[in-house]
């Protein structure tokens, strides 16, 4: 039976059942898949061949599909024998056909079958090739997971054919989630790579894509803005699961029980999730996934042999290898003499970037005593000190009014929410300034242009939420690049809310204020709101994120090679020609102002 992609793209793939390690080292109880398409026009194009334990089904599949007619065209997107084994037997079998690939294709092809391909195509990044109806362009995609890595979009059928990226484990007849096994691939596989798959994902975001065809895992259809999405928070390295995740050995059960009473405060501190692996005894992919997917971990071993325990040595390796960063980690530590583990986990994560060690490390000697407890109190406060505001916060019958809430107030940036009859909406501003200490009144400053402008002005209710310098860019681009007059900034998202019914944001932010308007201010361009304050609560004491550090750390450089205009300093827009002096820039809403030339 031959299975359709679109109307005149088959799958011609493989399942393998038979496999128990992928590359030797990966478990997959669910097997695999090799996939394997073929486009049928004026020119016949194969994409990709499969494993060599398949060659049989693999060309009985093809030969269903193309009844009687020849290929014109073989293309080979990754030079993996997963994915290249059946090369020369495709040949033997169709000698006509031209091999497509680009130079570092056809090296790696010498390497591995010491012999010549009578019929070559090589290509470029950029290159297209002409079937009849489908055209096909090649995007490189170098280092997705090798240097020969290249996808191909049919533009016509609007299908991104994408190599490896985008697979998962497992078969295509047993269905199982795509996250988590896409998950662990990615880490385990690709995870390395976070760059070159960003830069990638710019070339993508440009493409009509309505299909997506990895060379694992199922073709992807419905919502691609999700799969995107994922890969996006993948590969910048971004936490995916507020909470923490705990990864220990344990030789007699001590430290095993110092992580158990971790885990019972972290529980009881309302941290939303939480994960406990003993590397030991579970998989070491899996608790790579964990390590790279949760904002906070904590490492938990004893010295040995004057090192760690082999098995959190392996762990820290495999996140060394891949880039781990942008993390807090805490340290327990255990030993009988000379404890050194606390010590060699940090020396060996060292060099990887943007990592913060939380303490205090808990020091255990041989078994835990009244201090350790006191420590692991201590610790589980440091971790979840966030999460325990918040459920306090849900708990509160009364609203809790703490003026030391207001020092986080600087020249900082700030996420107002506010709320209409019909949604909750939000917006990034950087003016807000505490006018008195008795009564506590504030100041917030709104663009006319902003819609929560005239929400506030309506409803008279505003929270104002501290951003600190853990909030990352894609915080600024959810609340202040898009209108809520477009887009419902919290559709499908758990919110918690103050006394007054408003959102306070869950992360990132060291304490939300909330405001009762006593007075509006016609400023020209902006309304002033003169606010009396309802409820104020400090979250955590991570500094409250500056415009100057915004700039310096969380705001990317924008792309102005070969451009000549002008670029916005506040969110990076760039506008190519002249800037007239009332240009509004049309994401973040700034004047000409705060444009620069481009030099």
């Amino acid at each position: 039976m031959k299975k359709l992609v679109t109307k005149d793209i088959y799958y011609v793939g493989v399942n393998d059942h038979q496999i128990d390690l992928f590359e030797g080292q990966y478990i997959v109880p669910n097997g695999m898949a090799y996939n394997s398409y073929v486009i049928k026009d004026e020119l016949i194009a194969i994409m990709d061949t499969v494993d060599q334990h398949f060659t049989d089904e693999w060309l009985k599949n093809i030969e269903g599909v193309l009844e009687g007619d020849k290929p014109t065209y073989l293309i080979i997107q990754h030079m993996e024998p997963d994915h290249s084994a059946n090369i020369i037997n495709f040949l033997n079998k169709y000698p006509d056909t031209y091999v497509v690939g680009n130079p570092k294709t056809f090296k790696m092809m010498e390497q591995f079958f010491h012999q010549d391909i009578p019929h070559k195509l090589v290509v470029n990044d950029g290159d297209t090739l002409n079937l009849g109806e489908h055209i096909l362009t090649f995007v490189f995609a170098p280092m997705v997971h090798w240097p020969e890595v290249m996808f191909t979009y049919d533009a016509t059928a609007k299908v991104l054919f994408s190599a490896d990226a985008f697979g998962k484990f497992g078969s295509l007849d047993i269905e199982d989630e795509w996250d988590c096994e896409a998950r662990r691939y990615y880490f385990g596989i690709v995870g390395k790579y976070g760059p070159q798959v960003q830069a990638v994902l710019k070339k993508a975001v440009t493409l009509d894509i309505q299909t997506i065809c990895p060379l694992h895992g199922p073709i992807l259809k419905d919502d691609l803005s999700h799969y995107l999405k994922q890969y996006d928070i993948w590969s910048s390295y971004q936490a995916e699961t507020d909470g923490v995740a705990i990864f220990y050995t344990s030789v007699y059960g001590h430290t095993k029980e110092a992580v158990e009473l971790l885990k019972e405060k972290l529980e009881a501190n309302g941290t939303p999730k939480i994960a406990c692996t003993d590397l030991a005894r579970e998989d070491m992919a899996e608790a790579v996934e964990d390590a790279f997917r949760y904002s906070k971990i904590v490492l938990a071993t004893t010295t040995y042999n004057a090192g760690i325990f082999p098995f959190m040595d392996e762990f820290i390796a495999h996140l060394v290898e891949r880039n781990f960063q942008n993390k807090k980690i805490a340290f327990i530590e255990n030993g009988s003499w000379a404890p050194l583990a606390a010590k060699v986990m940090k020396d060996k994560l060292a060099n990887m970037k943007n990592l913060t060690f939380i303490e205090p490390t808990v020091k255990i000697l041989s078994a835990m005593n009244e201090e350790n407890k006191e420590q692991i109190n201590l610790l589980a406060d440091a971790l979840s000190s966030d999460y325990k505001a918040m459920k306090e916060l849900k708990e509160e019958k009364k609203p809790e009014l703490d003026p030391k809430a207001l020092f986080k107030i600087g020249y900082g940036l700030y996420v107002v929410t506010c709320k209409n009859d019909k949604k909750d909406n939000a917006l990034i501003v950087n003016t807000v300034t505490q006018l008195t200490d008795t009564p506590l009144k504030v100041a917030v400053n709104i663009n006319k242009l902003n819609y929560s402008h005239d929400i506030i002005k309506k409803s008279g209710v505003l929270n104002v939420n501290c951003l600190n310098n853990e909030a990352p860019f894609s915080v600024f681009q959810k609340y202040g690049f898009v209108s809520g007059k477009d887009k419902d900034k919290f559709a499908d998202e758990e919110v918690m809310r103050s006394e007054n019914g408003l959102v306070v944001l869950s992360n990132y932010i060291n304490a939300f204020i909330s405001l009762k308007v006593d007075t509006y201010v016609d400023l020209g361009t902006h309304g002033m709101f003169i606010c009396s304050v309802t409820e104020s609560k400090i979250i955590n004491n991570v500094e409250t994120m500056t415009y100057n550090y915004y700039q310096a750390n969380v705001k990317p450089k924008p792309d102005t090679e070969k451009k000549k205009g002008y670029v916005c300093k506040v969110c990076g827009y760039v506008h190519e020609g002249d800037l007239p002096d009332d240009f509004i820039c049309p994401l973040c809403k700034h004047g000409a102002a705060d444009f620069e030339e481009i030099k």
